[in-house]
């Protein structure tokens, strides 16, 4: 994926370039920091491709991206105080290296600096782009909200859970595209093509991250498998295995296993009763939507619209 590596250069290069040695440094240092902890920047780098494959100028998108960046890392620093998380990316969380109240405000001042970002786009599509962005960010924020709901149901939906990960991780895949795109002069129907391509790839993306917790090689995933089976989460697999098995699957949460026997009774449990197949049938018709959506999006880069496709067939299909 050739280009998406330029892309992720460009984004490192213009991070780098941004000043937070600022005062008070108690209030900027904190971003520094979360920043300075990497990750993939996979979402700015779909402002850069969806710009890129309506041959754009790049360098218009490139402070765009980092708004994108900016709001995805602030939404991290606030669900780690809300899951009192100890570690990110292997290093410390910010409320755990300095304090919780500087892990909010921190937080608070990479929200207002994503807007500063984002208001380098040209005025001409200004208002357009600032309408995306603050209606995802509020989604986002909606599904984290039920997130947090779905702790104290009993069960959930299969169309109520994937409304629920459709906004707290696919809608910022589909705008950070939508965005690109628009700054790249595509017209409004191409742009929201793309936003789809990217929430059907969003959302495949996390049914295939479902799989993985539960049946994953743990030397490639990274982490323990059986996470969400540990601590009883309603993922996909757990509602199609209530769909399909009610009173087996009663029975088995019941006899109240733990550790390993838990993880390995439910693995079996759901290859049983069609669950696994479910998920995997539901992922592929994520992926098939998502590739149609790009297709009818008429690109003019077709090297970019086959970096884009094979970047939606990794995220449904990778081991880690």
């Amino acid at each position: 994926m050739e280009n998406f590596k330029g892309y992720i250069s460009l984004i490192e290069n213009t991070l780098a370039r941004q000043d937070f040695d600022q005062e008070p440094i108690e209030l900027y240092q904190p971003i520094s920091y979360i920043l300075s902890l990497g990750g993939k920047r996979l979402r700015p780098a779909m402002v850069l491709a969806g710009c890129d494959l309506f041959e754009g100028n790049l360098e218009d998108a490139l402070l765009p991206s980092l708004a994108i960046e900016m709001f995805h890392n602030f939404s991290l620093v606030h669900d780690d105080i809300m899951d009192d998380a100890h570690l990110r990316r292997g290093k410390k969380t910010i409320h755990e290296k300095w304090n919780a109240n500087v892990a909010i405000l921190a937080g608070d001042a990479m929200l207002v600096k994503s807007y500063q970002y984002l208001n380098q786009v040209d005025k001409s599509i200004l208002a357009k782009v600032y309408e995306i962005f603050s209606k995802t960010a509020l989604e986002v924020c909606e599904g984290q909200q039920y997130d947090m709901n779905f702790e104290s149901l009993s069960s959930v939906s299969e169309e109520d859970y994937l409304e629920m990960i459709r906004l707290k991780t696919a809608v910022l895949l589909g705008a950070a595209l939508q965005i690109g795109a628009l700054i790249g002069k595509a017209s409004s129907s191409q742009a929201l093509a793309l936003y789809k391509f990217g929430v059907d790839a969003g959302l495949a993306f996390q049914v295939q991250d479902d799989l993985l917790d539960a049946f994953g090689d743990p030397h490639k995933f990274g982490k323990k498998v059986g996470g969400d089976i540990l601590q009883d989460k309603k993922t996909l697999l757990m509602i199609y295995a209530r769909e399909f098995a009610p009173v087996e699957l009663a029975a088995l949460q019941k006899e109240n296993l733990a550790g390993d026997a838990k993880v390995q009774a439910f693995q079996k449990f759901f290859i049983e009763c069609g669950a696994e197949t479910k998920a995997i049938a539901k992922r592929e018709e994520l992926l098939k939507s998502a590739l149609n959506a790009l297709a009818s999006a008429d690109a003019k880069n077709d090297k970019v619209k086959t970096q884009l496709t094979n970047f939606a067939q990794w995220l449904s299909h990778r081991d880690h």
